[in-house]
């Protein structure tokens, strides 16, 4: 197996034995779903804080959102993304009609159990600092369809979305007349990501598979460098029970002469993911030897890093982002803008110093510990596996300090709900259980059930309607008073996440 070589400057590198942050969890993904979420029907008498503009709300001009309503409808009634067909015959074949638009620009590809989403909003903002025009693919959605594709740093205008995919329906019906089954959801939205990057055109793509790897619909791309975020267990029933076994399908989007850039990984799936570079002969690069963390300290809105990278060390990076999990995901995102300029294997000097903390400086990441009112303080998170409730229950007790937090939870009932409870039970106080408007929803009777088990029945409230259980939670965690220190955590799914934000007035 190649490696990178050695840095010329050994004075890039940090003396032996300086301290490399053990990696606390991963960061949340993001269920996927087909729901439209909207508002609820209610106001609260909460108040919250201006919108985010990361998001974006519905258009305002009532023909494109007629138009824009239209296409939602239409692909919701293709098949979900939780139902697959494990090939990539058709996008191949959609790809195919549509004259190869996938290979008009190199990409980055990001695969994973946790972290991707927040690693390609990192890496997206590194290469956009450094003057390339980008285009970011990821999923499922926060709030809008739109958020999915992405063109310079900011999610497509409705009306280029409704456009996109008016270009490409014909192709897709075409595909659809010859193949056994009709071209997914997830699909056809991959087939406008990478025919909107085409079109711009992005001089990047960086993408964000939807489930797995080696039959995900975005791997049809040959992505120069491939990014492996932490792996866990989740949709264990599509990929596998262990790290390793789910490592075989993520391991699918490692290409022939590609750059591997390997976050910290269970040991199975570590052997996995670095057998099959050695199989097609890809260069690798592991977090925690050839780069990663050297430094990190609480800050006031995030925290400063020291990061060590393929070319060098990186000192005083401002990452306005909470919790541990997200100082790897920038050594990761990091290391990939490196490998995809070349660092570590073509030379090895280190990025501009100052367009990195630039770069990292303008993250955000909206549904991640973020923060959207205060008295008393409202934290969203879109935790929905044991090992990302676990990352943001570490990252909760760091970063703030509740006096009494009470916890907001609609998970999908396809996941380790129990899993979840048990990972935040030491943070609640009390949890207010709830469901979403996603028919993959846990009903909140049966969430209930489990929640007793974990809590005991004395700190479980049972609010079926979503803005009822953020009025019953506000109101047990004012129960201190106004200077006291509660608090509120949001989370369970991006569905509850993404509805609870439009209730709070965000989007």
């Amino acid at each position: 197996m190649s490696e990178f070589p050695p840095h010329d400057d050994s004075a890039d590198r940090p003396a032996d034995g300086d301290p490399f942050d053990e990696i606390v969890g991963a960061e949340t993904d993001r269920d996927p779903d087909l729901a439209v979420i909207e508002a609820g029907s209610r106001t609260l008498r909460t108040q919250a804080g201006p919108p985010e503009g990361d998001i974006p709300a519905r258009p305002t001009d009532p023909e494109v959102d007629k138009a824009l309503r239209e296409v939602e409808t239409e692909l919701a009634g293709r098949w979900g993304e939780t139902k697959l067909e494990p090939s990539v015959r058709r996008i191949a074949a959609l790809m195919d009609v549509l004259g190869e638009p996938q290979r008009a620009y190199p990409s980055i590809h990001i695969t994973g159990t946790n972290g991707k989403t927040s690693t390609a909003r990192m890496v997206e903002a590194l290469l956009s600092a450094f003057d390339l025009r980008t285009g970011r693919y990821t999923s499922p959605h926060v709030q809008s369809i739109t958020e999915r594709i992405s063109l310079d740093g900011a999610p497509m205008e409705a009306e280029r979305f409704v456009e996109t995919y008016q270009d490409i329906k014909p192709y897709v019906e075409m595909v659809d007349a010859r193949e056994e089954y009709r071209l997914s959801f997830f699909e056809v939205l991959t087939g406008m990501a990478y025919a909107a990057f085409a079109d711009a055109p992005v001089d990047v793509a960086v993408v964000e598979v939807g489930m797995g790897g080696s039959w995900d619909a975005t791997n049809v791309i040959d992505g120069s460098v491939a990014v492996i975020t932490p792996i866990d267990l989740d949709h264990t029933d599509r990929l596998g029970s262990t790290p390793g076994e789910i490592a075989k399908e993520k391991a699918g989007i490692i290409k022939p002469d590609s750059t591997v850039i390997m976050a910290q990984q269970p040991v199975d799936a570590a052997q996995v993911l670095l057998k099959k570079a050695v199989d097609v002969d890809a260069t690798v690069a592991r977090e925690g030897l050839e780069f990663g963390v050297v430094s990190r300290r609480v800050a006031v809105g995030g925290q400063l890093l020291t990061l060590r990278g393929l070319g060098g060390e990186y000192e005083e990076i401002f990452l306005p982002l909470h919790g541990e999990y997200q100082a790897h995901n920038a050594a990761v995102a990091l290391a990939a803008v490196e490998a995809f300029f070349g660092i570590g294997s073509q030379h090895a000097r280190p990025l501009d110093i100052d367009t990195i903390r630039k770069a990292f400086a303008t993250v955000a990441s909206p549904g991640r510990l973020e923060v959207v009112r205060r008295s008393p303080t409202v934290v969203l998170d879109a935790a929905h596996n044991p090992a990302g409730a676990r990352a943001t229950a570490a990252a909760i007790s760091e970063v703030f300090d509740f006096s009494r937090l009470i916890g907001v939870v609609g998970a999908s009932g396809d996941k380790d709900v129990r899993g979840l409870l048990e990972a935040f039970e030491p943070i609640f106080a009390e949890v207010v259980v709830t469901q979403n408007s996603s028919h993959r929803s846990m009903d909140a009777d049966e969430l209930a059930g489990l929640a007793v088990e974990v809590f005991g029945d004395d700190r479980v409230q049972v609010e079926p309607r979503l803005d009822d259980a953020l009025e019953a939670a506000i109101t047990l965690a004012e129960e201190e008073g106004e200077y006291a220190g509660g608090g509120v955590l949001v989370t369970g799914s991006v569905i509850t996440v993404g509805e609870a934000r439009l209730l709070l007035g965000r989007g």
